[in-house]
């Protein structure tokens, strides 16, 4: 049951009240801004975002930052003297916003919270928003990452899918945040509607082309409350999606990206820190219209979700009271939270860090893990857990087992 948001003050002190955890130490600290206009909603998605008027209605960016720099604020009693080691630009479509705005953005965040040195700076970018020199604007305004959501290079797709972009925007965005950035992501999506293998094989090959450093590669899922949902799109079946994942699994390998998470393959160096918090259940504090935070404390682990709808999230803001839900997470659903996330991790996860993070004994997950063994499901030593090559091809199945009442 989720409380009733108290100012963030009085919050901070509620949550250092003694409890029941016993948290040694705090995870990493990252931070999530949500920007959250697009050109147009994808039929797919269930992301907070809503779509922008165009020229006729300017994007309000300088109200937006003033909300985002009031909102960081006040929650700075929630995270005070943390170092922030990655931030996550993310949407929505963040790319709409100018570099200067960027650059305003990032410059409000430095000047309130500490970064790590080096710290990871990631944009998400839309070929639909793409001008020359625009990501060039980006990195000097400081994103050290941009993540380029192509979805498919084959412009029928990309009608099906509802892209605002096509083939040859998808192509020049690329080649300029090549030149522009060392480590960038290229986001592809399989199993699209009418897909054959053939045309998966075409768009892995042109993605792979341009060498990227990192490749996030999703299975298109029919997400409630979305388009799709009510009308949903013929897409290929189970086996027809399962032989194009082995096909991903074959090129990534060959062009020397490694698979460290099910949807994610990496060169050396360039696997993608923010992200690596998330599935490791480090902390984020997330702010922006809709953004959820994960926050820990020496007694308890937190969870917040700002307002979604984006004109009443910067009313709120601006009075301090961005939060509109936070509740403590259950002692007994702490166990699937934190394997519904490390299990996603090709490396799995050491088992001193499940006590470090959820401040719970090992005997929480020792049925889940056994019954998981059992089916071969996971792979173990006596230092750390990982899921096998099955458990990756049931990875829902094998993170069912640490639900509070696992399917039998």
């Amino acid at each position: 049951m989720a409380e009733s948001p108290a100012s963030p003050a009085d919050a901070a002190q509620r949550y250092l009240r003694e409890g029941t955890l016993r948290l040694a130490a705090l995870p990493p600290l990252s931070l999530y801004v949500h920007l959250p206009w697009c050109l147009r909603k994808c039929p797919y998605c269930d992301f907070n975002s809503h779509e922008w008027g165009g020229a006729a209605s300017a994007l309000p960016e300088s109200a937006y930052l003033d909300a985002l720099r009031a909102d960081l604020e006040a929650a700075l009693p929630l995270v005070w003297g943390r170092k922030v080691h990655s931030v996550f630009l993310g949407g929505g479509t963040p790319s709409l916003f100018s570099p200067e705005a960027i650059d305003r953005l990032l410059g409000d965040v430095r000047s309130l919270l500490p970064l790590e040195a080096g710290c990871e700076v990631t944009l998400e970018a839309n070929p639909g928003t793409f001008e020359r020199d625009r990501f060039r604007g980006y990195r000097q305004a400081g994103v050290t990452r941009l993540s380029v959501g192509v979805q498919s290079f084959d412009d029928d797709k990309l009608r099906r899918l509802g892209r605002v972009h096509d083939r040859r925007q998808a192509l020049a965005a690329l080649e300029e945040a090549r030149a522009c950035f060392d480590t960038f992501n290229l986001d592809l999506m399989y199993a699209l509607p009418g897909q054959t293998l053939e045309e998966l094989e075409a768009d892995l090959a042109q993605a792979l082309a341009f060498e990227p450093p990192h490749l996030s590669i999703y299975h298109l899922t029919i997400e409630p409350n979305t388009y799709f949902a009510k009308y949903p799109p013929v897409v290929p079946d189970d086996d027809l999606a399962f032989e194009m994942l082995d096909r991903i699994t074959e090129r990534t390998a060959a062009a020397a990206l490694e698979r460290y998470e099910v949807s994610a393959y990496a060169r050396p160096g360039h696997r993608c820190v923010h992200n690596l918090n998330y599935w490791s259940f480090g902390d984020y504090l997330g702010i922006g219209a809709g953004a959820h935070s994960k926050l820990s404390f020496p007694h308890r682990v937190v969870r917040q979700v700002r307002y979604r709808e984006p004109a009443r999230y910067m009313a709120a803001a601006r009075d301090g009271q961005a939060v509109a839900q936070e509740q403590e997470v259950a002692r007994q659903q702490l166990p699937f939270e934190f394997m519904l996330n490390a299990l996603r991790l090709k490396d799995g996860f050491e088992l001193a860090q499940f006590g470090q993070r959820t401040g719970l004994p090992l005997s929480a997950i020792a049925a889940g893990l056994d019954e998981a063994e059992r089916r071969g499901l996971v792979a173990r030593d006596w230092q750390r857990v990982w899921p096998t090559a099955k458990g990756f091809d049931f990875l829902s199945d094998l993170q069912a087992l640490f639900l509070e009442d696992p399917p039998g």
